[in-house]
């Protein structure tokens, strides 16, 4: 069971309205390496890993996710709150509008709804993880991408705080691979399917 507080995990408190920045933005709340598929990842995964230690790291991150998504999702209404329809059709946001009005929905920057394909869980711990790892790249990759294209410094500064979270979360995620590799040494790494086992058949 969770504990909400309710305040983000780091204040967003931006003055000026930027269409054409949220429309970047927005990837970061429902795109292919968002924050949303981050915590329905994490999530899903956590029930059939083995190691409580490492389940309970899923758990956490997972958590942390939902936050990220809420601070994306604030990020995109105060770079979008009171635009007028001149600003909207100036600034490339009137597709959106259309469907949406200014409304919070997951998309990715190219306009491509929020999809569970995106991302993988698949009870094996060292896949799982491997997935969790390459995954917390690409978040920091698309943050990084978002800072060449964004100078509002209001955006800015919860963007590489966003950014610095995931270069924490791929640490984590290498350490508990270290923690699945060395319980998987002390017995037979194919545990789930023995006959897989190439030193079985000698």
């Amino acid at each position: 069971m969770w504990s909400y507080e309710k305040r983000l995990q780091y204040p967003v408190n931006i003055k000026n309205t930027d269409a054409k920045a949220a429309q970047i933005i927005i990837s970061q709340y429902g795109g292919p390496d968002g924050e949303l598929g981050a915590s329905m990842r994490y999530l899903s995964q956590r029930y059939t890993i083995p190691y409580n230690e490492v389940a309970g790291l899923l758990t956490d991150i997972g958590t942390e996710e939902l936050a990220h998504f809420e601070m994306v999702g604030a990020i995109v209404h105060q770079l979008t709150r009171d635009l007028s329809m001149e600003e909207i059709e100036k600034s490339g946001f009137g597709p959106y509008y259309v469907d949406h009005t200014l409304a919070l929905w997951p998309q990715a920057a190219g306009g491509i709804p929020f999809n569970a394909c995106e991302f993988q869980s698949k009870g094996d711990p060292i896949t799982d993880l491997m997935e969790d790892m390459a995954a917390e790249q690409k978040a920091r990759t698309t943050y990084d991408n978002i800072l060449r294209m964004v100078d509002d410094p209001d955006v800015q500064a919860v963007i590489k705080f966003l950014r610095a979270r995931e270069i924490v979360h791929f640490q984590r995620f290498g350490e508990a691979l270290r923690i699945v590799q060395d319980k998987l040494d002390a017995k037979n790494f194919y545990a789930f399917n023995p006959a897989l086992n190439p030193c079985t058949n000698q």
